[in-house]
């Protein structure tokens, strides 16, 4: 009967495609009634949701118009993207509950928190937080925010009182902005009037790099854990401020799929996530099916996807005591498709999301009592799990790289507090001002454990995402999970950036030791001021201090600024980046001398990072932010389509990032070699090692995996393949610190993540 009806349904989106009719009846349910003093989608937009992708300020428009027509609506700005578009938010409830909004969102938050026991959950209001299309090319989720506003604003009667009387809704229409901007001009400027479904037709594929990314090409369901864009700190205050109940991400998969929602695989879900959790998603699963199954529309769960990376919008509210449902809708990735289901329209999509948009707030009407006692449970027992000790980080020689977790941390409303005197806990010394410790009994407690964890054993082996995130590792700091707590002082109310202090003048040198996270910026700054600076090849000392290998060593005579010039430059850049830089009176040092050879001269770095088809864009996209965003360097963007006429020799060095495709050819390979013998530098990033091989820049040597398929079913062969793999997992590697690729690191071990997946949802 569900296929007959599924059936149905095709041949009536089939029919929409055909003719060229769309009406808003397609995707609104019928049972309720509608205001006419709230404009209608295409009052604004200009025409139906579906028959054109909407742009981020098309959707900007509209949500400003709901918010001035209802009084059921609030919009805010909480900032910007890189490309400058607003992170805008809608509160969604009822007139009376926005008469006293923030004392609803008082005493919700107060369910986190010690003595949340005396509070009534009965006669508390739901807190959901929907949000759409984090991947830009993901368009169907933010095209259906678009319907679900309209419905929230203009829909009338007992029903929908009810739901806005019990339910205050964190509407986010747009989760990525600048991406959906992108892939909205691609899919409209390649619309045909006759929509022709043919896969290989050029509405079906983006150009490079596609609009799934922000702006720096990052994949933001990665970030929120790390929260490193604008985008991702505005969602992780709005999570914080709030601390939603359920929290939904809505997304699009390969077009031969149906529709996909949460639970994902039972034995790919993180440990720290209560079995409860799961059983609420399953329960909250159901209202997904029945409404799926109203409209004739194929869907699946418990299949393919994971519930383990606490750093993706699905899986990130389940450590927090809240309910995180991915869906993942077949994408038509344009207006129609050829699929193995027939043709999947767009307006198909918008409908399947935006029905699973409001099946989730039904769910929570119904669950909400439940799922309210569920969020105070889970952080009472978080608080009588958790320890009496405390966690500590920290790094003597690099501050800024231990406070650049700590901002992490805080942004998480992580509890922080200075450490009061130099102590050691598991063989490693932390001192104050370069250390931080964190009570282990804390709200955040279980996020905690998930951010530091070192976990080695797992029930599945196979995974759709990382397997590995230990946020001290990621940053190479010393840490431990057994400190004490007389070790913690003061709590820290507001996170201030370490400073260093002032360099005391010098007429001979002055030092700066290479450690320093922010330490590239600086001599970034000094090259290109046009002082002379070298690097230490070995160790020396000046007095009772040793300084490290690649030390940076700035002479004060002989330059083209006076000696006075040099020391102001020099010390607005200490203060500036927060890098120690020292005086030095005597070339006479211990080890090797000031004057030595074994300084190497530098000079100012101009970089090239080879982009474009071919070449994986969030690598390309994570070196391009580290450079522009973290160095302040200029980094020139060399797209392969032109690359046969660049002039190489503009450039010091190149990075070839991770590649998909065939993008460097043999001409291509044959003009880097030359410009490599005049003296440039070509760095490889990831699989560049095979290009390298393959194009004799050097001889490698490749271990290849050997395991052999043994009693192996067919239906076990793609569990078989999966195993093979490594799904984001951090290896200790032992390191020669005297070369000069490891400069700056203070120990002989070093953490590497490796992540050689592809697929990404």
């Amino acid at each position: 009967m569900k296929f007959i009806i599924f059936t149905l349904a095709f041949l009536f989106s089939s029919q929409i495609f055909a003719q060229e009719e769309l009406s808003l009846s397609y995707y609104l349910p019928q049972d309720v009634k509608y205001n006419e003093e709230i404009p209608k989608p295409q009052d604004i937009l200009g025409y139906i949701p579906g028959e054109w992708h909407a742009s981020h300020d098309q959707i900007l428009n509209y949500m400003r118009a709901l918010a001035e027509a209802s009084p059921r609506i609030t919009m805010e700005n909480r900032g910007s993207t890189y490309e400058g578009r607003p992170l805008v938010l809608l509160t969604i409830t009822s007139e009376a509950n926005h008469q006293n909004l923030e004392e609803i969102r008082k005493q919700h938050v107060a369910l986190t928190e010690a003595g949340s026991e005396k509070l009534n959950t009965t006669e508390m209001p739901l807190v959901v937080n929907q949000g759409f299309s984090i991947h830009g090319n993901e368009a169907s989720g933010a095209n259906a925010a678009i319907l679900a506003a309209y419905y929230l604003a203009a829909a009338e009667g007992e029903k929908i009182n009810k739901l806005l009387e019990n339910t205050v809704i964190l509407f986010d229409p747009v989760f990525n902005p600048d991406g959906l901007q992108r892939f909205a001009y691609w899919a409209n400027t390649n619309k045909s009037k006759n929509i022709n479904p043919d896969p290989q037709d050029r509405e079906y594929s983006e150009v490079w790099p596609g609009g799934r990314t922000n702006h720096y090409w990052f994949d933001m369901n990665r970030d929120w854990l790390p929260v490193q864009l604008p985008e991702s700190r505005a969602r992780i205050e709005t999570f914080h401020k709030w601390y939603p109940n359920i929290l939904t991400d809505h997304h699009e998969m390969g077009s031969n799929a149906s529709f996909f929602f949460q639970p994902g695989i039972p034995s790919r879900t993180h440990p720290l996530t209560p079995s409860l959790n799961q059983e609420l998603t399953r329960e909250i699963g159901t209202y997904h099916a029945s409404a799926l199954d109203g409209i004739g529309s194929l869907y699946y769960s418990e299949e393919n996807y994971d519930d383990f990376y606490y750093g993706k919008g699905s899986t990130f509210p389940d450590i927090q005591g809240s309910i995180g449902i991915l869906f993942e809708q077949g994408s038509s990735r344009g207006h129609a498709q050829e699929t193995d289901n027939g043709i999947l329209t767009f307006p198909f999509t918008i409908r399947n999301q935006f029905t699973a948009a409001l099946s989730t707030l039904e769910a929570g009407k119904q669950m909400r009592v439940k799922l309210l006692d569920y969020q105070r449970n889970f952080f009472n027992n978080a608080r009588k799990e958790a320890g009496k000790n405390a966690y500590v980080f920290g790094n003597s020689k690099d501050p800024v790289t231990a406070y650049k977790l700590a901002e992490i941390l805080n942004r998480h409303q992580v509890e922080l507090h200075e450490v009061n005197e130099e102590f050691t806990s598991n063989g490693k010394t932390f001192k104050p001002g370069s250390s931080y410790l964190i009570p282990k009994n804390q709200r955040q407690q279980r996020l905690l454990e998930a951010m530091f964890e070192r976990r080695t054993q797992f029930q599945d082996s196979l995974f759709y995402d990382i397997s590995a995130w230990s946020f001290p590792l990621a940053f190479n700091l010393d840490y431990s999970d057994n400190a004490a707590m007389k070790n913690a002082g003061k709590a820290i109310d507001s996170l201030i950036k370490p400073s260093a202090p002032a360099p005391v003048r010098s007429e001979y040198a002055y030092v700066m030791e290479w450690h320093s996270y922010e330490a590239p910026k600086a001599l970034n700054k000094i090259l290109n001021k046009d002082l002379r600076a070298k690097v230490a090849m070995q160790q020396f000392s000046i007095g009772n201090r040793k300084y490290d290998y690649g030390t940076i060593m700035i002479p004060a005579q002989n330059q083209e600024m006076n000696s006075e010039e040099i020391y102001d430059f020099l010390k607005n850049i200490a203060e500036d980046s927060g890098v120690e830089i020292s005086a030095a009176d005597t070339g006479l040092t211990g080890g090797v001398n000031l004057g030595s050879n074994q300084f190497r001269a530098l000079e100012p770095q101009k970089v090239a990072l080879l982009v474009g088809s071919g070449i994986t864009p969030y690598d390309a996209g994570e070196i391009w932010h580290l450079f522009d965003q973290q160095y302040d360097m200029k980094i020139t963007k060399l797209d392969l389509s032109s690359f046969s006429r660049a002039d190489l020799s503009r450039y010091t060095d190149i990075i070839l990032p991770n590649q998909w495709g065939g993008g460097l050819g043999k001409d291509e390979a044959k003009k880097l070699k030359e410009w490599v013998r005049n003296g440039g530098t070509l760095i490889g990033y990831k699989n560049a090692a095979n290009w390298f091989d393959k194009n004799e820049f050097m001889d490698l040597e490749f271990k290849e995996n050997e395991v052999q398929a043994k009693n192996v079913t067919f239906e076990q062969r793609r569990d078989f393949r999966g195993a093979q793999g490594i799904g984001g997992a951090i290896f200790e590697a032992k390191q020669d610190r005297s070369h000069p690729i490891n400069f700056g690191y203070k120990d002989d071990k070093v953490s590497l993540f490796r992540d050689h997946h592809l697929c990404r949802s």
